[in-house]
């Protein structure tokens, strides 16, 4: 285990922070970070050509397999497992370079290919190549000298290439979520809640920063993502809970005491009430895989 999650920053040095890299090359070349606990600061897609493999994404473990693309949004916290054979390509790109205007940065933040409040999205690739298209389209462009139309070309080929996936998304009936208020309230508590999760966790506190009612913000969250908004404030607390336990040498009062609970027995009850383990033996749980 190491002392903290290792965080990755876009390569320096290339003229727009994009690019596109083999898969299997980049793992050999950077084995060390990928299969242990790392958080990136970029996004990813991953188009899968051959082989097959496991990603724990925030706890989550993907199935990955040939003929696929995989879509990870930023500062996700990743682990490659050791046993995984695969190749293909892998696009990465910060916001630096997608998000020109207003309208770029809240495609992204709305987006249900790199939304939070969704699950982490695995497309087989169509019939129609579309995907495989655009994508070769995006690396054949950077591999043309910067000019005046570099950069725009991208920009668009890259914007295309998002909102074809979420067009093969829906075909497979993945629900959109639908723009409006609620959806505004719903991504105001998340950057609140991001920020002081480890010393709020109570509804009436957020609700009261944001001047609507309690139950005004739970009818927010409830329909757009189908959570009440303690559920989405514990959520939040175990998903760090568990990244200490699994990726850190904490002990579990110092882990305790981290996410704001003055007393050890209180933190070791609230972690057993919602996922039917103690923190050690949820550590020791994955110590021994």
């Amino acid at each position: 285990m190491q002392s903290d999650i290792k965080s990755v920053k876009f390569k320096k040095g290339l003229p727009f922070e994009i690019e596109v890299l083999p898969i299997a090359e980049t793992v050999e070349k950077h084995t060390h970070t990928i299969s242990n606990p790392h958080r990136a600061e970029f996004y990813h897609v991953f188009w899968f050509q051959k082989g097959t493999g496991t990603y724990l994404i925030n706890f989550q473990p993907i199935q990955i397999k040939a003929n696929s693309f995989l879509f990870v949004n930023k500062n996700k916290v990743q682990v490659l497992d050791n046993f995984s054979q695969h190749d293909g390509k892998l696009l990465l790109f910060t916001d630096g370079f997608f998000v020109k205007t207003e309208a770029d940065g809240k495609f992204l933040k709305t987006s249900i290919l790199f939304n939070d409040l969704l699950a982490i999205q695995v497309i087989d690739t169509g019939s129609s190549g579309i995907l495989e298209t655009i994508f070769n389209a995006i690396e054949a462009e950077l591999a043309i000298e910067n000019d005046s139309y570099h950069y725009d070309i991208l920009h668009n080929l890259l914007h295309n290439l998002l909102l074809n996936a979420e067009r093969e998304l829906k075909k497979k009936e993945i629900s959109e979520i639908k723009t409006g208020v609620d959806l505004e309230y719903t991504l105001v508590l998340k950057d609140i809640l991001e920020t002081q999760f480890k010393s709020l966790k109570s509804v009436s506190g957020y609700a009261a920063q944001m001047n609507i009612s309690e139950k005004r913000l739970n009818q927010a969250t409830t329909k757009t993502i189908g959570k009440a908004v303690k559920e989405i404030i514990d959520d939040r607390v175990l998903l760090e809970t568990k990244r200490l336990l699994v990726h850190t040498n904490l002990s579990v009062k110092e882990i305790g005491y981290e996410l704001g609970f003055e007393e050890p027995t209180n933190f070791i009850k609230y972690f057993r009430k919602h996922t039917f383990k103690t923190p050690t033996e949820f550590r020791e749980s994955f110590n021994n895989h």
